[in-house]
């Protein structure tokens, strides 16, 4: 493989990263909207483990939103840190080999979000397949950072 192409690839994939990073965090922004739609649509049946976790969240959230607003801002720092982070990896899309590092952080950041999930979920009394779905973030995002960092140790050797 050329060196343009394993550039390009690695560019294609730290690109769909980021989106996915900034998208995940940036829908913290609209939670209450984003759960009064769900809540309205039914689309989960109360009687199921789901439906009864996001109808719990939603009284919470409605409970936040009518009675203390402010603790939304914590969710406005959350959705900005993932803007944030995002931004850490231009240095990569602009120069993998010489930020190579920013994808390795990344890939610990990555399982790092595990016992997080593991220790804070438990401790908040979170389901345990809402805590799974969290250790998800961590397992697919460090997925195509595992692929990018390969393609740079390619294009390292490629360019010696």
């Amino acid at each position: 493989m050329t060196a343009s192409k394993l550039l390009f690839r690695i560019r294609a994939m730290t690109l769909l990263f980021v989106i996915l990073l900034m998208l995940s965090g940036i829908t913290a922004f609209p939670v209450y909207s984003e759960l009064k739609w769900l809540m309205a649509a039914h689309i989960f049946s109360i009687d199921t483990a789901m439906g009864a976790w996001l109808w719990k969240v939603w009284l919470g959230v409605k409970e936040v939103n009518d009675n203390n607003l402010f603790l939304f801002y914590g969710y406005d720092w959350m959705a900005f840190a993932h803007i944030v982070i995002g931004m850490a990896f231009i240095g990569p899309y602009r120069d993998p080999v010489r930020n190579k590092w920013v994808i390795e952080w990344g890939m610990l950041a990555c399982i790092a979000v595990m016992p997080l999930a593991l220790i804070a979920g438990n401790a908040r009394e979170i389901p345990w397949f809402h805590i799974l779905i969290d250790c998800c973030f961590g397992i697919f995002g460090i997925i195509p950072l595992y692929i990018v960092r390969r393609w740079i140790i390619q294009l390292e050797q490629l360019k010696s």
